[in-house]
């Protein structure tokens, strides 16, 4: 069985050296840019070099994360953050965007690949694109079971890496736009402002019902290195570093089967306790959770004794001495696990002991205190004298200088080869005359009669595949679900099997595990696949997509910049789904028995934000935005092929007057949002 790693967060460098003391196996840690923690401390190029030595000098792996969606101007800044990385000589990077996977294989591709949790990825095929694409390893969600992570690692070609303490988001990572559309920080570039932390009330009551507790899964360790996960995962780069101590220390415990204290850990940080209702299958009302004043007392109390898990270094690089003595003087040579040899010596012979010195010696040598190193054990070298006697300080300083020698070998920088990188030219997506309308239904009879006539093609969601007649087929994309929890996997396999050859225009994949689930196919490609960048285009066009959604969280100029050659589409018309949500937030007050898949949350500013259960998939719900984008009479600024009109709440007459005002080119006739297209994120 392999050891399962403990991964820490290093949100800066006094989180680092917390993480590492305590004994973390390896760190992650962002750069200045491109990270999905962007209000952390970070650390530049140079701090990262410091740190990769100082990490690898222990024996700590580091993985640097790359996480966000990319904007095409981005793409010469984020080729030379992979440059920085691969001079550093870091273990490898966490990525989100399929265009800095692209970089970085195409620039150094000794940094090995990690997926981030925000792709989504929660099924087994999921996992098996990654390795078809050359990841090295795939974050699962953080919404999963124990047993379906079981499941997907028993199968996956490579490693899985699994959250198992920290901060939960209401929202499946990578399937949230609250923050962006509400306040234009956007989460997917490392900006989120946590609104779901405010007040969301399901029941009126200026309670904040998208807020979870943190969830805490350390009694699982020992199962999940069971099943073969590779890596336990600890979220929190925006904490402390008396939390990241406490996290490591109690997961290091936690694995090793022996007790870990609660009650500080919790201390450490928490929601009002933790929650495991993910992996327990307890997905109910009982995960959600708020920071309470008595919260942030019980840490201020606690950070004096937590201080104490990181203020010496733990020993935990093993080395092995060889002591030879003769007549010219004492030599010791220490060598560690990963073949360095140093050695350090005294001249002159030492004089006669009166008794056996060797008990002593080893106390002398042995006293690693104040470093990473521990000694495995002591030697003598064949053809040696046997010791004589030297001062106590003689032997403290030949173990100094060896296992100083010995760190700085350790420590000595090993960057990666790097190329320099092919950036694709500058492009501009022309306006068309006019774009081709298309329009997406969440239910069959949500269609107007008129919808045959108006758009070119219609978008329903596979589950509704049975409802479309057949001589209507050719002109019907079938929408893949952005979630495929469960059975979801299996459940959409079969129905891509039944509809393979009934005459469908297509399938819309919202997952890149869908690759592999649609191969034969056409593909287009929906906005769950966060698409915001030429090269992450490209990428996909790659493999295999036709047509592809651009991200609405992009600027119409962004828009501009892609132009892969294959059609693209952007939102002219929708309720923006905010969120994609396994846990309910409506669970804060009935359970599904009491409740019709329908209901809404109130905002502080007394906005009700409607949310549903989606996709005809159980155990999913979407929280949208209660006022719809529309473009309808600037459509002629979109930079795109195929305007979309996006229907979730809407009857069919009322999608009716949609579609004529689109067809139109007319004035909205009720509020509307422009959303991003003009004023983008931060």
């Amino acid at each position: 069985m392999a050891p399962l790693e403990i991964l820490a967060p290093a949100g800066n460098e006094e989180m680092l050296r917390a993480a590492v003391f305590s004994g973390a196996d390896a760190v992650y840690l962002g750069l200045t840019a491109f990270s999905a923690r962007r209000s952390a401390g970070n650390f530049t190029p140079e701090a990262l070099a410091r740190a990769v030595s100082f990490c690898h000098g222990r024996g700590v792996r580091v993985w640097v994360t790359l996480n966000t969606t990319l904007y095409a101007a981005e793409l010469p800044e984020v080729a030379r953050a992979v440059a920085d990385v691969a001079a550093a000589g870091a273990d490898g990077v966490i990525v989100q965007d399929l265009a800095v996977a692209a970089l970085a294989k195409q620039m150094a591709p000794g940094l090995a690949l990690r997926g981030s949790t925000q792709m989504s990825v929660h099924t087994l095929e999921g996992a098996k694109q990654l390795a078809d694409m050359g990841f090295s390893c795939a974050i699962l969600a953080r919404e999963l079971s124990l047993a379906e992570i079981e499941a997907i690692t028993a199968a996956s070609p490579i490693p899985t890496e699994v959250f198992v303490h920290g901060a939960l988001c209401m929202s499946v990572s990578g399937q949230c736009y609250l923050s962006a559309f509400l306040g234009g920080r956007s989460g997917n570039r490392g900006s989120c402002a946590g609104p779901c932390r405010l007040p969301f009330a399901a029941d009126g009551s200026g309670a904040a019902h998208l807020s979870l507790k943190d969830m805490s899964a350390l009694d699982a360790l020992p199962r999940l290195q069971a099943a073969g996960v590779g890596s336990a995962k600890i979220e929190g780069r925006l904490r402390t570093p008396e939390y990241v101590a406490a996290a490591v220390d109690a997961c290091r415990r936690a694995l090793a089967g022996e007790p870990y204290d609660k009650a500080r850990l919790e201390a450490a940080f928490s929601r009002s306790g933790f929650t495991d209702g993910y992996l327990t299958g307890r997905i109910d009302g009982r995960m959600f959770g708020v920071r309470t004043a008595e919260d942030s007392a019980a840490t201020k109390a606690a950070l004096p004794a937590l201080r104490e898990l990181f203020r010496r270094e733990m020993p935990r690089v093993p080395v092995d001495l060889v002591l030879a003595c003769g007549a010219d003087g004492v030599a010791l040579t220490a060598r560690d696990d990963d073949g360095h040899t140093v050695r350090a010596s005294r001249p002159g012979a030492p004089e006669p002991a009166q008794k056996d010195p060797m008990p002593g010696i080893e106390k002398a040598l042995s006293r690693t205190g104040g470093t990473p190193f521990f000694v495995r054990g002591l030697t003598l070298a064949e053809g040696s004298e046997a010791p004589g006697y030297l001062p106590a300080g003689e032997w403290n300083e030949l173990r100094r200088t060896v296992l100083e020698q010995l760190l700085a070998r350790r420590e000595a920088p090993r960057p990666w080869p790097c190329a320099a990188p092919v950036l694709p030219a500058p492009q501009k997506h022309p306006i068309p005359p006019r774009q081709a309308l298309w329009a997406r239904f969440e239910r069959a009879e949500q269609m107007p009669a008129t919808v045959w006539a108006r758009c070119a093609r219609v978008i329903l969601p596979i589950a509704q595949a049975e409802q479309v007649p057949p001589d209507k087929r050719s002109a019907v994309i079938l929408e893949l679900p952005r979630a495929m929890f469960g059975d979801g996997e299996e459940q959409t396999a079969r129905l891509l099997a039944r509809w393979k050859d009934a005459g469908f225009a297509g399938v819309l994949l919202q997952n890149i595990a869908q690759l592999r689930l649609a191969k034969g196919w056409t593909m287009y490609g929906g906005f769950g696949l966060n698409i915001t960048n030429p090269l992450a285009a490209a990428e996909y066009v790659r493999l295999g997509l036709s047509g592809m959604t651009l991200l609405p969280e992009l600027t119409l100029p962004q828009m501009a910049a892609i132009e892969p050659g294959v059609p693209t589409m952007a939102f002219a018309y929708g309720h923006m789904p905010l969120m994609l949500t396994r846990a309910c937030p409506l669970h804060n007050v009935h359970n599904c028995a009491g409740c019709n898949g329908q209901g809404e949350l109130t905002d502080r500013k007394g906005r009700k934000f409607p949310v549903r259960c989606s996709g005809g998939l159980r155990g999913v719900r979407t929280v949208y935005n209660p006022v719809p984008l529309y473009m309808g009479e600037r459509l002629g600024e979109m930079p795109v092929n195929t305007a979309l009109a996006w229907f979730t709440l809407e009857d069919a007459p009322r999608a009716a007057r949609v579609l004529e005002l689109l067809a139109a080119g007319a004035p909205f006739d009720g509020e509307f949002t422009r959303g991003l297209y003009y004023k983008g994120t931060n």
